[in-house]
């Protein structure tokens, strides 16, 4: 909880500043859009890799590599004079941060099916937390200084305590056996392939939900910053604030309200809430009429991804064969890079198309997500509430070993 709380503080504390700088030097929102999308094509192409190889040498040293990554991936951004090095520090970012299915996979093999959904709440309470506060000390930081340097250095040494704590304190959680069984999966193309395949089995159905709900997510998140700014005049200065707003919601519901609506109401169910508050929240912020109904209506988008993704992610989990859960994992976040690498650049290119002058122009990307997330009630609705049980090939290993 403690390293992935430093990690997001270090990663949100750049992400609204982000489009802004790009804008400051000159980029297009389609350039825009790209740009945010190069964190994702990294983060696809080397999560499956991450996840494979915290199978075979353990989940420690694949976290503590990915922190390295990140500090000199925010150097890069604190040392940013044009939208080339902006460019190189994201594709380093999203290297580093490819490294999420091995802490997916960590918390598999420490925590027993039934408590992995209030365990995942825990993981992302403390990431909201972080996007609580990062924003909020980017912006700040820039007030302070009056250094667009800033952010960039303080999230490097956040990066680098990251590496010394996990280090020091992060004790491995996979066992001898479990990396000697990763040596007989199935190969990495196969797995991907069979998602593509077989879309209708639960494991997979589950990614597709995943995979559906965080393309609707970063449809809107990728253009936010603009649309704030350019219909509410929303500075760098102040941009922290709504994300720590946001970051504030999400951190109560991960910490304190998933977990027993999770025993109240079980993974499926509360994986179907959060696909209608997300598509409530895109629907209705474009209606809002000033910055703070925009906020307020706006809550709703971290209710749903409380909710979706962490109870997903469990499931996932459940599913995953012996041996594979690194994989498994790795192959659910392939997918939902692959969402974070289109939806940032469709956002950017509607965006850039939408009327001049027209008070709901920037609506698109809002209304084009909420369209996304209505299709992805469809793959939730095929999930039985029964099938939230593990099979048998997917036992936990720390269960196993017991």
């Amino acid at each position: 909880m403690v390293t992935a709380f430093v990690d997001m503080v270090g990663f949100a504390l750049v992400l609204p500043l982000l489009p802004l700088y790009a804008k400051d030097f000159g980029a297009s929102p389609s350039t825009i859009g790209f740009l945010l999308a190069s964190f994702a094509f990294a983060q696809l192409v080397t999560s499956p890799l991450w996840g494979r190889l915290s199978d075979r040498v353990g989940r420690r040293p694949v976290i503590v590599g990915g922190q390295v990554l990140n500090a000199v991936a925010f150097l890069f951004f604190a040392a940013s004079d044009s939208v080339w090095l902006l460019l190189l520090s994201r594709l380093a970012q999203g290297v580093g941060s490819g490294t999420i299915a091995a802490n997916q996979a960590y918390v598999a093999d420490a925590i027993r099916p039934e408590e992995r959904a209030k365990a995942l709440g825990w993981i992302t309470a403390a990431t909201s937390a972080g996007v609580m506060l990062g924003p909020a000390l980017g912006s700040a930081s820039l007030t302070w200084t009056g250094s667009n340097a800033a952010p960039g250095l303080i999230a490097a040494v956040f990066s680098a305590m990251n590496v010394v704590f996990a280090w020091i304190w992060l004790p491995e959680s996979s066992s001898d056996e479990s990396r000697a069984a990763s040596q007989e999966r199935r190969p990495l193309r196969h797995a991907l392939v069979e998602v593509l395949r077989s879309p209708a089995r639960p494991v997979h159905a589950l990614i597709w939900v995943y995979t559906s709900g965080m393309l609707a997510f970063m449809g809107v998140t990728s253009i936010m910053s603009l649309y704030l700014s350019d219909r509410f005049d929303v500075t760098k200065e102040s941009i922290g604030g709504f994300y720590a707003v946001i970051g504030f919601c999400s951190f109560v519901m991960r910490g304190f309200l998933l977990g027993p609506l999770v025993q109240r109401f079980g993974e499926v169910r509360v994986m179907r809430f959060g696909v209608a508050a997300l598509a409530a929240g895109m629907i209705t912020a474009p209606l809002a009429a000033g910055p703070w109904l925009f906020l307020l209506v706006l809550m709703s988008m971290p209710v749903g991804t409380a909710l979706l993704f962490p109870s997903a992610t469990s499931l996932i989990s459940r599913f995953a064969p012996r041996g594979e859960g690194g994989q498994i994992h790795g192959v659910q976040q392939a997918f939902g890079g692959a969402s974070r690498l289109l939806a940032p650049v469709f956002a950017g290119l509607l965006y850039e198309l939408r009327p001049p002058g027209v008070a709901f122009g920037g609506a698109g990307p809002f209304w084009l997500s909420a369209t996304v997330v209505t299709l992805t009630a469809f793959l939730a609705m095929r999930l039985k509430s029964s099938e939230h049980a593990p099979v048998p090939e997917a036992a936990p290993l720390a269960e196993a070993e017991a």
